[in-house]
Order: C-alpha cells, then structure tokens, then sequence
C-alpha cells in the first residue's frame, strides 16, 4: 500500500520536450489542468501528494518517474538515458531527502530510467531499452540487492519504456500489450491482453486496490473492472504527445 506520491507540476516549456509520439505539439493550459486532475485522483486513492514546482530548464521534467525509483527500505536516483533529462534528478534527490531510505545513485557510463522498472513485490523486472542499458541493470542489481530485492533484464523491441507496455495490477495480474504478450519472463503471471487499438492503455497505475486508467480506453477499463478492481479514469491526452503515461506523472511510495 502506498502512502505519498511525488509530482512535477508541468513547465511551459514542456510544448518542446521530447516527443516520440507523432502526435502534435501538447496544449500547456490543457495539461495544466490534467495535472491537477491527476493529483485529485491521487488524493482519491488516499495519498499525501507532494508537488514540486515547474522547471522551465527541463522540458519533460513533470515525468518524474524516470529520475528515480521508490522502494519500501532504499530510494534510487536514477541517470537518465536522455542526456537533456539528467539535471531533472537534483531537484527530485533533495525532495526525497525528508524520507527516511538511504539514497544511492546510479552513475555512468550506466544509464537508468525508472519507467523501466516495475516491481513485484521484492523482485524488479528492468526493460533493456534505448534509455537503460545493461550497465544501469547491473548497477540496480548490486544496489537492491542489500535490500533483500532482485532484479532481472526483459529486452525491449517495440516501446520506449517497459512500462508503455505492461503494468502490473497486483494479485499476480499482468495488463500486456504487443510484444509483452509473449514474453517468457512473463510466463507466471495472469495477463490481461490490452487490444491493439487501446495499446495507450497497457500504461495504468494500481494504487491501493484501485487502478487508474487513461481516460477513453473503455475496453480495458471493463477488462481491468471485471478482474474487480476499481477504477479511476484519467485524461492525460496531452502527455501522450510526449510518449508520457499514467505512471510516467509520479512517484508513489
């Protein structure tokens, strides 16, 4: 169970972030707005939302997720494989400094983005992609491992992070789209396919046995609510321009 979340509110500047999505530049007033929706659903699911405040030097610094992974014993700040986004961890390392967890930092030549990683109870599943590279796996694995964690390396071919692809909904379940399907490190799990034309959807975030899930994807919506779940639908339109997510939006620890 999760008890804060940490966010990035939005820069102007983000209109410039790196984008990956063919989708048009992002309207700022409008995802503003979806911020704050966001953290309502946050407060919603019964968490202590900690925002941090805009920086206008890094466009896609409300991503917050990539610049550091929350564990229950230790907190890792991460090295970004974009090398625009490195600067984003100073402020997020010195917020997660009221925390009572050793910090560790990942450092070169590895690269690391936490969106990336998905954890399932102590193990951590690390996506190989053009953001993490082997290094930044081998790093993670000597750091959690002190902490009692595992981790292990999924290869990535189609996406920008593991979790565009899958997300992990607790109770063993697995939402997968695309190549994840098939994954034979996924194997054990229960998966719940997300149809092609929803593909954004395979990104949603279990907090505190509620799932929110992107705003307009009504098939995997009713899939997630028929495993009982319940949901919390969230527009994040104008982060999806910026290949952005659910998760991407937030630490939760």
């Amino acid at each position: 169970m999760f008890t804060y979340a940490m966010v990035k509110t939005p820069c102007k500047n983000m209109i410039n972030g790196i984008s990956h999505a063919n989708l048009g530049k992002p309207d700022y007033t409008l995802a503003v707005k979806q911020h704050e929706h966001y953290i309502q659903a946050l407060q919603s699911c019964g968490l202590e939302v900690i925002v941090l405040p805009p920086d206008e030097a890094f466009a896609d610094s409300t991503f917050i997720e990539d610049t550091c992974l929350v564990t229950g014993r230790c907190t890792v700040i991460t090295r970004p494989g974009a090398v625009s986004r490195r600067g984003e961890t100073r402020a997020v390392s010195r917020a997660m400094a009221r925390f009572d967890r050793p910090i560790t930092g990942i450092q070169a030549p590895a690269t690391l983005d936490a969106g990336d990683v998905m954890m399932v109870k102590d193990h951590f599943y690390v996506g190989l992609s053009d953001r993490t590279n082997a290094a930044g796996v081998d790093q993670l694995t000597k750091i959690l491992a002190p902490h009692g964690y595992s981790v292990s390396a999924i290869g990535l071919s189609s996406v920008l992070h593991l979790k565009t692809g899958i997300s992990y909904l607790e109770d063993n379940c697995l939402l997968a789209w695309g190549e994840f399907l098939y994954k034979p490190e996924l194997a054990g799990f229960k998966i719940l396919p997300v149809d092609e034309a929803e593909a954004c959807a395979a990104n949603c975030v279990w907090i505190n046995d509620r799932v929110l899930v992107p705003k307009g994807y009504e098939k995997t919506r009713a899939m997630i609510e028929d495993q009982g779940y319940e949901t919390i639908a969230v527009d994040v339109s104008e982060f999806r321009k910026l290949d952005g997510g659910l998760s991407c939006l937030s630490l939760r620890f």
